[in-house]
């Protein structure tokens, strides 16, 4: 049963039938990691947090830089040159303190997220380059975990739920096979990206999330959500899982 602090907080949250009391305690319990606490990580952590996932864990190895704040609205000017995930815990915090927050101020890698990512429920992939979001693929495969995507670009974004270890699903590499190693970097001309582009898909993500949590809703598992905010263009399109795909096939 909730305590009356929780029943006056997530009142928004408990009005909704879908939701309820036994949902809202299903969030309070549930444990998500966002691995990254940039464009995308800013709206998930900010939103997460507020309608009560219980227990929050957030991978960031970069410090806060100037050019952040045009879209990471997580941070501000006083966050300069700390760690991202420090400044995140704060923000989260002062938003809701009766949240734990865990903190890994390094990159994911094929060395060190199996063993974060084994403790919670499910991984929400935020970051900002190919290789860590093939890393999160593979484990996220090996783990049973569901695995949130986002990915924007300029004025367009993407969102998936990928779950290839049941029924027959695709992964993100059945989608994307063009697998990078970790120096693989775009040039900076091709990194532009509308700040509200990237809070919009973030913001999808945490939808995404809360619905996956408490199993409600249509997922987006075998589909993609495709915005392109510059034309209007809102797509939503069928992914298939690759026969010959190297991560989720079982030879």
């Amino acid at each position: 049963m909730l305590s009356e602090h929780d029943n006056q907080r997530y009142l928004r949250n408990i009005l909704i039938p879908e939701i309820g009391e036994e949902g809202q305690i299903k969030l309070l319990n549930s444990k998500v990691l966002v691995i990254g606490a940039g464009g995308l990580g800013s709206s998930i952590l900010f939103y997460l947090s507020a309608c009560g996932i219980g227990n929050i864990g957030i991978v960031d190895d970069d410090k806060v830089e100037l050019s952040n704040l045009q879209r990471q609205i997580i941070h501000n000017e006083n966050d300069l040159d700390n760690f991202k995930v420090v400044s995140a815990k704060h923000k989260i915090l002062a938003l809701n303190s009766q949240l734990k927050i865990d903190i890994y101020p390094c990159r994911a890698d094929h060395e060190n997220l199996e063993s974060i990512a084994k403790n919670y429920d499910l991984i929400i992939d935020a970051s900002d380059n190919f290789y860590t979001r093939f890393v999160i693929n593979k484990i996220c495969h090996s783990l049973h975990k569901p695995m949130i995507y986002g990915a924007v670009k300029g004025f367009v974004g993407q969102v998936s739920v990928f779950k290839s270890y049941c029924d027959n699903n695709p992964c993100y590499a059945c989608f994307n096979p063009n697998q990078t190693d970790k120096n693989f970097n775009l040039p900076l001309s091709q990194k532009g990206i509308i700040g509200a582009v990237a809070g919009n898909i973030g913001t999808l993500q945490a939808i995404s999330a809360i619905k996956e949590i408490l199993q409600i809703g249509e997922d987006l598992v075998g589909k993609i959500i495709h915005n392109d905010f510059l034309n209007n263009n809102f797509r939503k399109i069928t992914l298939r899982k690759n026969p010959s795909c190297k991560i989720c096939n079982d030879h």
